[in-house]
């Protein structure tokens, strides 16, 4: 099978970083690319921006449909797209955010998400709120942007873990989810040190896009998520 990890951003440290640990945990057979817009915003931290890599992700399923993907993974905290890649794609599209709290949900009572920046918070109680387990999850947010991850993601982790420690303490958390793409290498060093399952989106949601497509399941296109309306195009990205 061939799936694409779409990152809404137009930063390719992220998009790498993606790919090499995407193909890591790979089963064998699967073959998985990595694409961003060419155009577009350099960090998805506001409703504005997030319209951009909406666009974006649109694109870049279009194209998948035309190259074969059989199953799509947005690398993106909040889910930038998700619905409007639904309605173009055949084959799965998972968010990372639902993939994370669905995961999350199945191995722990109580859970968290650490996101950064605070603004953010509102893109992930917005799918939050779409799952139906806002009762057993709450929100955290570091004060760190986005494109501080791009180079060195080990000086962010002191904040992250931190914040993760109050979730334990304050929020009674049995489990973590981190709440931004490109966060896997802090997967296991937070395990060992906080003692409780760390969740990057990205890799469980390859993991459920692998699963799906294993058992045949593709995206259904009664009613919400069928194809666009006749005469709908595309525009441009600038």
């Amino acid at each position: 099978m061939k799936i694409c990890i779409v990152n809404p951003n137009t930063t390719a440290a992220f998009t790498t970083r993606l790919l090499h640990s995407a193909r890591a945990i790979a089963a064998p057979g699967t073959d998985v690319v990595a694409v961003q817009p060419g155009v577009g915003a350099a960090s998805i931290e506001s409703h504005a921006e997030e319209a951009l890599g909406a666009l974006g992700v649109m694109h870049a399923v279009a194209e998948g449909e035309k190259g074969g993907i059989d199953a799509y993974v947005i690398a993106c905290f909040g889910d930038t797209g998700l619905h409007q890649a639904r309605e173009i794609a055949r084959g799965p599209v998972i968010g990372m955010t639902e993939a994370s709290l669905q995961a999350a949900s199945l191995i722990a009572h109580r859970f968290s998400i650490v996101t950064l920046p605070p603004r953010t918070r509102a893109h992930s109680l917005r799918v939050l709120a779409d799952t139906g387990l806002s009762h057993r999850c709450t929100v955290r947010a570091v004060d760190v942007p986005v494109l501080n991850l791009e180079d060195e993601v080990a000086a962010s982790a002191p904040i992250i873990e931190k914040e993760a420690r109050l979730a334990i303490d304050q929020d009674h958390a049995e489990a973590i989810i981190l709440g931004c793409a490109g966060l896997s290498d802090l997967v296991e060093p937070l395990s060992q040190t906080l003692a409780v399952p760390v969740i990057d989106g990205v890799m469980v949601g390859l993991k459920f896009a692998e699963a799906l497509v294993a058992a045949g399941l593709r995206t259904s296109k009664r009613s919400t998520y069928d194809y666009p309306p006749a005469g709908f195009c595309l525009p441009k990205l600038f």
